[in-house]
């Protein structure tokens, strides 16, 4: 187990938080909860029937489940008191009070409807359901945090190359969400990868490159324009933020390159945060990265979200869920901050 991941799971350990696992009746999901639950990593809920809950426990030969919180929307004395709390939320886009009382059964809502009346800290989902399952509730109900209306998702890369990054790992982004951005999109892409390195990755001085084909104005093109103007808007949504752009990955990451190419940038060359133009690029050049570099990606982590919920990969592990329960605990301390 990297170093990291050490840190992560001795920063969620120290401080724990409520996440919630509403797909729990998902072997690998129970099995990732079970482990959470044997070391301590954070308090578990999982939604659903109690009764057939621990029973498939008990089938899979888990030891611990009964340390973990389980709620039965059908039977809940918390559900009525969600439903009208959905409906507050989603009645002037029409929904009335017994659509809410419909969709609250639904375990990725009623997750959401935990989170958001404080009973909660963060949510899982993503084995069984689509990104857009495990995103709508998260939207409607949580909605984003302030200043951001972009969702995207950061990756964790653990690379073999320790003169780049933070000791070889690298936080980048968008790699998960937003195919497109607009300039004003991917300023908040930055600031919360940015975030993103801080809460998770233990990133104590992130230092982003706003990434493109042209360093410091080496090409002319509209694209390239997008990439200066969402380093501006980045700067003027957080003050404090190390940032520049733009820069082409080397220059952004090798400091004999960033001499030639951008001496006078106080990022290019030691950038350990990297913000790429679209989704696009950012999907592509993680993949490379891990495939060719042998580089571990872990990921991706749902940003821009008031309280953190995480989209799992359907063909996720047992491992990875693990990690990502201790991932989101770490989002939800800072999200207290």
């Amino acid at each position: 187990m990297s170093s990291l991941i050490e840190n992560i799971l001795r920063k969620a350990k120290a401080n724990k938080q409520r996440i919630v696992l509403p797909e729990s009746l998902e072997e690998r999901t129970i099995t990732a909860a079970d482990q959470c639950l044997r070391d301590e990593v954070a308090d578990i809920i999982l939604i659903g029937n109690p009764d057939e809950i621990m029973n498939y426990g008990k089938q899979l030969g888990l030891r611990h489940l009964g340390k973990a919180t389980i709620i039965d929307p059908a039977t809940s004395d918390r559900t009525e008191r969600y439903a009208q709390l959905l409906f507050e939320l989603r009645k002037k886009k029409g929904m009335t009070l017994e659509e809410a009382r419909k969709k609250v059964l639904d375990p990725l809502y009623f997750g959401c409807l935990i989170i958001k009346s404080g009973e909660a800290d963060g949510q899982i989902s993503g084995a069984l359901s689509t990104t857009g399952d495990t995103l709508r509730p998260a939207l409607q109900i949580i909605k984003c945090a302030p200043g951001i209306s972009c969702v995207s998702g950061a990756m964790l890369m653990i690379t073999k190359t320790p003169q780049y990054g933070e000791e070889g790992v690298l936080v980048v982004g968008d790699v998960a969400v937003t195919p497109m951005p607009d300039a004003a999109q991917l300023a908040q892409i930055a600031v919360c990868t940015a975030q993103t390195a801080k809460s998770v990755a233990g990133f104590s001085d992130p230092r982003v490159a706003m990434l493109s084909f042209s360093t410091k104005g080496s090409a002319k093109h509209e694209v390239v324009d997008k990439v200066v103007e969402a380093t501006r808007l980045a700067k003027e949504l957080d003050q404090q933020l190390k940032i520049d752009g733009e820069l082409q990955s080397d220059a952004a990451l090798v400091p004999a390159v960033a001499k030639k190419k951008a001496p006078e940038s106080d990022i290019a060359g030691k950038a350990n945060v990297l913000v790429f133009p679209n989704l696009e690029t950012g999907n592509i050049a993680y993949k490379l990265i891990q495939r060719l570099g042998g580089a571990d990606a872990i990921g991706p982590i749902l940003q821009g979200i008031a309280r953190p919920v995480n989209d799992l990969s359907r063909g996720c592990s047992v491992d990875d869920i693990y990690k990502m329960v201790a991932i989101t605990a770490c989002q939800a301390m800072d999200a207290k901050q």
